[in-house]
């Protein structure tokens, strides 16, 4: 596998560190946050990254996007985690946006992924189920048939943005198994109750009672939705693993700025051997983080089996990013713990990004399973990760 970046990769990094970077500051995500009246996300960061097509960065030059690489798409993510961008990148391009380009209808995606490219139109995904695994295969939600098309009844938890959304992606089960389908947020019968979160981001309990679904907003029939959930985790996590890396990196960064010139016993923290070993242990783990998470979108992009490799990514943006967020606010002392400090909010983020979609323990049944059904088939299961 080569790791060398192309051009495309090099000026979408530096481009999105750009924006990025110019437009994101710890007092303006928490007045983001506080605009209550607001969509729980900044729509003009979000839309200066439509300016730039960096929305659109994996999406085809047919429907306005760029066609780049997925490695570009996670450059992005990794600069959106260093900035704590509070956008909606993961709900509408990678969960959303992406399985709609790849299976939905053509006049469905003609009509509506160059809107989402433009930022016109924001989406979000409405796939957790109280009690049930992340992405699963099957839901409790209950798609039935109608002569126009489908009623949708059920709960879905932890929808993020979902008033701000202009449609939401919602997995259902009807009779012939898991589907796919398109609800606005002010549809008749849908109701948006909001939800704490740790990371402050705004989610919400969404509440559906026989809404209905017709024409392209059926994205796949039931019984299509489980063949989609399986391309779209190992792309998921690896986007949450990029983000990881992101937050760890930045977090880590100004650890070392901030030991580096608080002074006690009349010489910089840093210089103490203990603070210096922790930074070292940190450093190793913010790498092993972002190799795992390249070598997952080499193999997305190189068209290879990328679910263990994704699988061992997300393991390390739980593990390596528990022990880095733990190692950056320890390293602070006391000011580490003070939620008005910047260094708190990529504790926060970083938690957040190893919950969503599944944490350490869900990943690694992930792998064990994925190794006993390549065993059962015959296949060689004894290797995850491939020498660099």
């Amino acid at each position: 596998m080569n790791f060398k970046f192309t051009e495309e990769e090099e000026i979408t990094k530096e481009l999105a560190a750009q924006i990025l970077g110019g437009n994101t500051s710890f007092d303006r995500l928490r007045q983001v946050e506080r605009d209550a009246a607001g969509p729980g996300f900044d729509r003009e960061l979000w839309q200066k990254l439509a300016e730039s097509n960096l929305i659109g960065l994996s999406v085809s030059e047919g429907l306005g996007g760029q066609g780049f690489s997925f490695l570009a798409l996670c450059l992005l993510f990794e600069e959106a985690g260093r900035t704590l961008a509070p956008i909606p990148l993961l709900e509408s391009v990678v969960l959303s946006l992406m399985p709609i380009e790849k299976f939905g209808s053509d006049s469905l995606k003609k009509g509506l992924v160059p809107k989402v490219v433009s930022g016109e139109v924001v989406l979000t995904a409405a796939f957790a189920e109280l009690g049930d695994p992340p992405l699963a295969r099957k839901a409790r939600t209950r798609a039935s048939r109608t002569a126009e098309g489908f009623e949708l009844t059920g709960q879905k938890l932890c929808v993020p943005y979902a008033s701000g959304a202009t449609k939401i992606l919602v997995s259902a089960s009807g009779d012939a198994g898991l589907g796919l389908f398109l609800v606005s947020p002010n549809a008749k019968g849908v109701t948006l109750a909001a939800q704490k979160t740790t990371a402050h981001e705004r989610q919400f309990l969404l509440s559906l009672d026989r809404v209905v679904v017709t024409g392209d907003d059926v994205v796949a029939l039931p019984g299509r939705g489980e063949e989609i959930l399986d391309w779209l985790t190992p792309r998921a996590s690896t986007a949450l693993a990029a983000l990881g890396v992101g937050a760890a990196a930045e977090g880590l960064r100004q650890t070392a700025e901030y030991t580096s010139t608080r002074k006690q016993f009349g010489r910089e923290i840093g210089s103490f051997q203990g603070v210096s070993l922790r930074a070292a242990d940190a450093y190793i783990d913010v790498e092993a983080m972002r190799s795992t998470m390249w070598q997952a979108a080499w193999r997305i992009d190189n068209g290879d089996d990328a679910a263990k490799a994704a699988a061992v990514a997300k393991w390390w943006a739980c593990m390596g990013g528990h022990r880095v967020s733990h190692t950056c606010q320890h390293l602070h002392g006391g000011i580490g713990a003070d939620v008005d400090y910047p260094i708190h909010r990529f504790f926060l983020r970083l938690k957040h990004v190893a919950m969503t979609l599944g944490g350490a323990n869900e990943q690694l049944a992930l792998l064990g399973g994925l190794m006993a059904d390549q065993a059962r088939a015959g296949k060689h299961a004894g290797e995850v990760l491939q020498p660099c």
